[in-house]
């Protein structure tokens, strides 16, 4: 089937348009310039044909979840969610150059790296959990490397929360767990302990799990069977350490109650990986339980939101609408006669009192002066 074309970008007040950074089933991502502040953005925009009901509810979550979690170390950061001039909802969010999915398959990657990309990963993912929300699509091609080599998670568009209540699938095989594939549920806290033990997997192995290179059978239909058997396959590769082999053997047993109870767990499993072959440990950051945070997103939500109306102060008018008597009110003003409002600033004002009274001084000498 042949690639479809990009959408035309939005025109963007305060954005300049650069150039295409991806195309997806429901958005296309540009890379723009902000004039102020200068900085480069990425901008997720929805096609005009897909937005339909369930489409506005994934819109929603990713805007509100990566805006509540936004001061997260490692998760991307949301500038600003709104709905273009000709009608297509978009996210502006932090441009990250590099995405993992992209380097893994064409180098060896460090030891070093992929243990703090997978401790990064952990907590951003143990954080989402602790404010209720599954992120449901942790793969290696949604770890992004910010400007400053930092890893980061994003596209939270299908996430779903805790209580499981959605309609919406969640399949990325093979990083997903086999209760996933096998359509029993659509997500949980072991399924996503699965994810991210199939993700540092694949950035040591330089291949996905269950995947048989160069063997010509590895369709959808091929990596789901085997998911649904998960027989782990340990890494061919001699500097991994065994507790290594055996955190990520753990983490896709096909019994989820075997699994790690926790993205958190298996982070502090990875950092004492790291602490045994001598390396700085990586920090988990984690979402505090005494942290003031807003209620957790509806993620339910299908309305889209049009931009906010720049909000006015007025300044309540001395004059009375006409044929009115009695007391001057707070609310009366011109505009409640359909009158257009005029207002004095509160600087030109005092200037001119100020002005007034100089001269009033001034007469007064003179006068006096004169009078001697």
């Amino acid at each position: 089937m042949a690639r479809r074309p990009p959408s035309k970008p939005p025109v963007l007040p305060g954005y300049a348009h650069v150039n295409v950074l991806g195309l997806g089933g429901f958005a296309d991502v540009f890379l723009y310039e902000q004039q102020m502040p200068k900085r480069k953005v990425a901008v997720k925009v929805l096609l005009r044909d897909v937005v339909d009901e369930p489409v506005a509810r994934m819109f929603n979550a990713e805007a509100d979840v990566m805006a509540q979690l936004g001061s997260h170390p490692s998760i991307v950061t949301v500038y600003e969610a709104s709905i273009s001039s000709d009608g297509r909802p978009y996210i502006a969010m932090e441009y990250c150059p590099v995405a993992i999915g992209q380097r893994y398959r064409k180098e060896t990657m460090a030891i070093a790296e992929i243990l703090r990309i997978g401790v990064k990963t952990a907590g951003a993912i143990e954080s989402a959990h602790r404010l209720g929300v599954l992120h449901r699509d942790i793969k290696p091609s949604n770890v992004m490397v910010t400007s400053f080599g930092a890893p980061v998670l994003a596209d939270f568009g299908i996430a779903s929360s805790l209580s499981g209540n959605t309609s919406v699938m969640a399949l990325s095989v093979p990083w997903s767990a086999p209760e996933v594939v096998s359509d029993q549920i659509t997500g949980s806290i072991p399924s996503e302990v699965w994810s991210i033990g199939a993700t540092v997997y694949s950035l040591l192995a330089g291949h996905s799990p269950f995947e048989i290179p160069g063997s010509g059978r590895n369709s959808s239909d091929e990596l789901s069977a085997r998911v649904r058997q998960a027989k782990y396959t340990p890494i061919k590769r001699a500097d991994i350490p065994a507790e290594l082999q055996g955190i990520l053997a753990q983490s896709m047993q096909a019994n989820p109650q075997r699994r790690q109870q926790s993205a958190e767990e298996i982070g502090r499993q990875l950092q004492e990986v790291e602490r045994r072959l001598g390396l700085t440990v990586t920090p988990l950051d984690v979402l505090q339980a005494d942290t003031s945070f807003a209620p957790p997103p509806d993620l339910q939500d299908a309305t889209f939101r049009p931009p906010v109306v720049r909000s006015r102060v007025e300044v309540a008018s001395s004059r009375r609408p006409r044929g009115e008597t009695g007391p001057l009110r707070p609310t009366d003003d011109v505009e409640s006669s359909g009158r257009r409002r005029r207002t004095v600033p509160l600087a030109l004002a005092a200037a001119v009192g100020g002005g007034l009274l100089a001269i009033i001084v001034a007469l007064t000498a003179v006068l006096v002066t004169r009078g001697g």
